[in-house]
């Protein structure tokens, strides 16, 4: 009984022992989970913690940008925009200095609107942000015509669109004198309809095509001073020239009736009117000191030529 009671016991123990090895064998990953777990929770922590670091170093980066001065550029600027008009304009756009200029979307649109509002000059604007300052990109408008004289005077584009006067002495821009009255002028950026206005501006755009073909080195308008319109349509004399243009000399250049109408009165076609006149200023080299007045309206006129005034 003492040897079966000792093999017993020496069995239980056996049993016993292993029951422990398996019940650590079954501890053991539930050790290394944990561990892991931890282990991914710390990393959680971790990697949110940088996070943050660089999202408020960014903020703070956006933040120091947004909050910089910014400096106003025009770009496509014609060689014919002198510094004056490119001053008025940045003047306008900064709301006249009562507005901050930062490189932010919301300055970038206040100066658009700005220009909108007050610069004429400009059509189609639009502002864009980089890293140092704000593009305007834009259409110009081109003077062709002064209308008025002192305080009150202004120019039209080739559109009739108003513009405030900056003096541009690089352009040849041309008075009109003998508009109609009665008409109220419209604010600066609107189009004036008036058609004395229309049928002056349209001799003018023809005259402006002729320089840049055929005298863009020394363009014939510089030596035009003014169009006067007074018996625009007849409205004085029917018989009379309805347009009459003035050199800067005095002399006078008789174009006759308004474009597209040279048929009524049995006038030479607006193409053989303008290729007479370059053809005479190309000959002679200007339309000063020659002649009293170059006639253009008869289709069988001949040009005086500048031996001519001294003929009795």
């Amino acid at each position: 009984m003492a040897k079966k009671k000792k093999k017993n016991q020496k069995t239980f123990f056996i049993f016993n022992s292993s029951r422990k090895k398996k019940r650590k064998k079954k501890t053991q990953p539930t050790n290394w989970m944990t561990v892991l777990k931890i282990l991914l929770v710390v990393c959680i922590f971790v990697g949110g913690a940088v996070g943050l670091v660089f999202l408020d170093k960014y903020v703070k980066k956006v933040e120091s940008v947004s909050e910089r001065p910014a400096i106003l550029k025009l770009t496509g600027v014609p060689q014919w925009v002198n510094e004056a008009l490119k001053d008025k304009i940045y003047a306008a756009a900064s709301g006249f200095g009562q507005q901050s200029l930062t490189l932010s979307d919301d300055a970038a649109m206040n100066v658009q609107r700005n220009i909108d509002q007050h610069v004429p000059w400009l059509s189609g604007v639009s502002v864009r942000t980089t890293n140092d300052r704000l593009l305007i990109e834009a259409q110009w408008r081109k003077p062709v015509a002064l209308i008025g004289a002192g305080k009150n005077k202004f120019y039209v584009d080739e559109n009739l669109v108003m513009l405030d006067y900056v003096d541009v002495a690089s352009l040849p821009i041309i008075k009109v004198t003998g508009l109609s009255g009665g008409n109220k002028v419209p604010v600066y950026g609107q189009v004036w309809m008036k058609e004395d206005l229309q049928a002056a501006v349209a001799v003018l755009t023809m005259f402006n095509m002729m320089d840049n073909r055929v005298a863009k080195d020394n363009p014939l308008l510089f030596e035009i001073s003014r169009i006067d319109m007074s018996n625009f349509n007849g409205r004085r004399k029917k018989q009379s020239p309805h347009v009459v243009l003035y050199a800067t000399d005095g002399t006078e250049i008789i174009w006759g009736a308004e474009i597209g109408t040279w048929h009524r009165y049995m006038e030479s076609p607006d193409e053989e009117k303008l290729a007479k006149l370059y053809g005479y200023y190309k000959e002679y080299g200007s339309l000063l000191h020659g002649v009293k007045f170059i006639n253009l309206r008869e289709p069988t006129d001949r040009i005086s030529k500048p031996i001519d005034k001294y003929n009795p």
